[in-house]
């Protein structure tokens, strides 16, 4: 008893000087580097599963689009979830996913402040980098909704979109890269890279432009340490999204 109880010591000393020395190579990674491989892995495959049901429902085969705005809220969820837990377990904070709690009415009201400058010059940009680019109508049209309650669940999409696309691409992939290189540019490429190849299923040049618009997030998110005016200018620019294509088209 006395033998397996100080092998027992010995592993968790052992343990304990690895998770330190890792620590100190690392100590901003909010999770292990084999999560963030999970997590990559994950994302891929979601972005192949959103390719392919856009390839089919420009076609006329996919789903109604209530469906798909449900289906597309459960995946976010799950991709969020998935964050969440591997940060949990390997305790890192949350605080580098959501931000920190507002201490008080001018907090919320700066970084929703921010989140509307934000979403403006990434509207600016987007219109600019993508002239030359298939138009939002032509890209996004099949995702549209149609009616009253597809209007109420792209409110709901776009919500949930905001918070959890902000947490995982700046606050999850923005930290990581940046903490194992050692550099904040190459994280803020990195995010927006993913971001963009995301929205692989509007097309590549539609994709390219919605990359160099999640710079401008990633840049706000380190300048701000916080996700936050992110996540005000995500909901907002997805939630008005079909007014501002349909006065396009007028």
């Amino acid at each position: 008893m006395r033998a397996r109880t100080s092998r027992e010591k010995a592993d968790l000393v052992a343990s304990t000087a690895v998770v330190a020395q890792t620590a100190a190579r690392h100590p901003n990674l909010v999770a292990s580097r084999r999560h963030l491989l999970v997590v990559l892995a994950v994302l891929v495959l979601n972005a192949g599963r959103s390719w392919l049901h856009a390839a089919q429902s420009r076609g006329g085969a996919g789903p109604a689009r209530s469906l798909m705005y449900l289906r597309t809220i459960f995946f976010e969820l799950v991709v969020l979830a998935i964050v969440v837990a591997g940060v949990r377990r390997y305790g890192g904070s949350l605080r580098a996913l959501f931000g920190g709690r507002w201490v008080s009415l001018g907090a919320f009201l700066r970084d929703l402040g921010i989140g509307l400058g934000l979403w403006f010059a990434a509207l600016v940009a987007v219109s600019i980098l993508g002239s030359h680019s298939a138009p939002p109508d032509q890209s996004i049209r099949f995702l549209l909704p149609g009616n009253l309650l597809e209007a109420c669940l792209w409110i709901a999409l776009s919500i949930v979109a905001g918070i959890s696309e902000e947490a995982v691409y700046r606050g999850y992939l923005q930290t990581q890269p940046s903490s194992l290189t050692r550099s904040y540019s190459i994280g803020i490429l990195a995010s927006a890279a993913a971001f963009g190849a995301a929205h692989g299923y509007q097309g590549l040049a539609r994709a390219c432009v919605i990359a160099a618009a999640a710079v401008l997030y990633g840049l706000v998110a380190k300048w701000r340490q916080t996700v936050r005016p992110g996540m005000f200018a995500h909901v907002f620019q997805d939630a008005i999204a079909p007014a501002l294509v349909r006065l396009m088209r007028h």
